[in-house]
């Protein structure tokens, strides 16, 4: 029987008609024979919520405390679930990091994860339980709680998906893929079937709200194909997998603090898309400080922030055939 991971983020779980939709898609996915593994975030804001409750009381907080505060939601949100599948009649547990065998290094706040011992959700599954797992936490060699910094929960769900050998890692949140450029700022924006590790990584740190850099290594690591959905249509999403297609530009990110990076496999060997670039710099007489261009990306550093106008243009140029 394969074993399919699902990580729903706090957008997807907001309240309770929220919930009651992600557990109709486990439910739903439960009764075509898989194993489910549920990774949950914390519920809309909670984790804002909790540190600004934490800075009323203290302006300097220890991270120890707020590994132990911020943790508290996501556990939150694992039992909820739980309960409303065991109230429709499916046998669900819900764990903690810890419980689930998450250990992690001992940095506070940020935390690394060095191993993780199956042997308890392993035992829960063979039940036929759906497991629900706190993300975004683990626990340290002194016993003590810690997190993985924010966007956790990506990495807690590949993490899990690589170390059960997983079938599929599912990442379920409010958009449905990974797009040519912010469909919120360009509505011609195009949703990319699929990607590379490598481009994912890339789009990841150029701020790409995506995906968390690190479930990006690890999927790599370990081959586990990730798939980036909806959690409120069932649209295709997009896959990010080993699988290289054709050597073209995936995407184009405008970062706030005036850098545009354009991403796609064998871009440095395209030599007439850094020549359009360059035109539509040169027509706009846009001043430049920087110009990298690598395996994957080319990443432009201007002197002023740009206009959305000019990531429209560039978009167009490259991306809309």
């Amino acid at each position: 029987m394969d074993t399919i991971v699902l990580k729903f983020g706090g957008s997807s779980i907001a309240d309770d008609q929220k919930l009651n939709l992600v557990a109709d898609k486990i439910t739903n996915l439960y009764k075509k024979n898989h194993n489910i593994v549920v990774v949950v975030s914390a519920q809309g804001k909670t984790t804002d919520k909790l540190i600004s409750e934490a800075k009323e009381l203290s302006e300097i907080t220890e991270d120890r405390e707020m590994d132990v505060l911020l943790s508290s939601g996501e556990q939150m949100s694992s039992a909820k679930l739980s309960l409303l599948l065991n109230k429709m009649g499916y046998k669900a547990i819900s764990l903690t990091g810890w419980q689930a065998g998450i250990f992690t290094n001992n940095t506070n706040q940020n935390a690394i994860i060095k191993c993780i011992d199956t042997s308890r959700i392993t035992k829960e599954l063979e039940k036929r339980k759906i497991v629900i797992v706190a993300g975004f936490q683990g626990i340290n060699e002194n016993m003590d709680i810690t997190t993985l910094g924010r966007g956790g929960s990506d990495t807690t769900a590949v993490a899990i998906s690589a170390a059960l050998r997983a079938k599929n890692c599912y990442i379920f949140s409010d958009v449905d893929g990974v797009y040519t450029t912010d469909p919120n700022r360009l509505p011609e924006a195009k949703k990319l079937p699929a990607l590379s590790y490598e481009e994912m990584l890339a789009l990841s740190s150029e701020g790409a709200k995506v995906l968390h850099n690190r479930c990006v290594e690890i999927g790599e690591k370990f081959k586990v194909p990730i798939i980036t959905k909806s959690t409120f249509n069932n649209k295709p999403g997009t896959v990010i997998s080993d699988i290289i297609e054709e050597n073209t530009i995936k995407s184009i990110v405008k970062k706030d603090v005036s850098r545009v990076s354009i991403v796609g496999n064998g871009i440095i060997r395209n030599t007439r898309n850094i020549k359009d670039i360059l035109d539509i710099i040169e027509k706009n007489k846009l001043d430049m400080l920087a110009f990298d261009v690598s395996e994957s990306k080319i990443s432009i550093t201007f002197k002023n922030q740009i206009s959305d106008n000019i990531l429209n243009e560039i978009h167009e140029k490259l991306l809309i055939k």
